[in-house]
């Protein structure tokens, strides 16, 4: 191949890869979401789903992040999440889980039990929601792309949330 052709092949390329919309894990971002490099974190302003908006009146377009079953998502109240509040606001986060998920079974734990860690390190994190999905403030001990682990009434899903500093 000659140096057009090399020159040509090169050009393509790069008009290629500025036309990808993937994120790092590979999906396309939503329109009205943002996410971080490295994180599956989308941050949604579309309007809520049907069944999390109990509550919420009009179009309820507030921030949220879906489980990545999409049978949870996190409706956040502060946004973005943050280390530090100097404002005296919290990291107040709504739970809500599709109805489907709530489990029949009276012995299963109702508890939300999540557990995060840091992107890229061996930092861990257990935090609870008493009672299951629903109101909650949710801290971190460092900024980064914490990778959730939830687990709640006999169900489990996964999602990443942002915390800046």
């Amino acid at each position: 191949m000659g140096a057009w052709g090399r020159l040509m092949l090169a050009s393509s390329m790069v008009l290629l890869a500025g036309c990808t919309t993937t994120t790092s894990g590979g999906s396309a971002t939503p329109t009205g979401a943002t996410a971080s490099a490295g994180c599956d974190s989308r941050v949604e302003t579309e309007s809520l789903p049907d069944w999390a908006d109990a509550g919420f009146s009009g179009d309820a377009r507030v921030p949220h992040v879906f489980g990545a079953k999409g049978d949870i998502v996190a409706v956040l109240f502060a946004h973005p999440l943050r280390l530090d509040r100097k404002d005296g606001s919290n990291n107040k986060i709504l739970w809500v889980a599709q109805a489907s998920t709530t489990s029949p079974d009276p012995t299963s734990p109702a508890t939300l039990v999540i557990t995060g860690t840091l992107d890229g390190t061996d930092t861990r994190v257990t935090r609870e929601v008493a009672g299951g999905p629903g109101p909650s403030i949710i801290d971190m001990p460092q900024a980064g792309c914490w990778h959730l682990d939830l687990r709640w009434s006999g169900h489990t899903d996964t999602m990443d949330l942002i915390y800046a500093p």
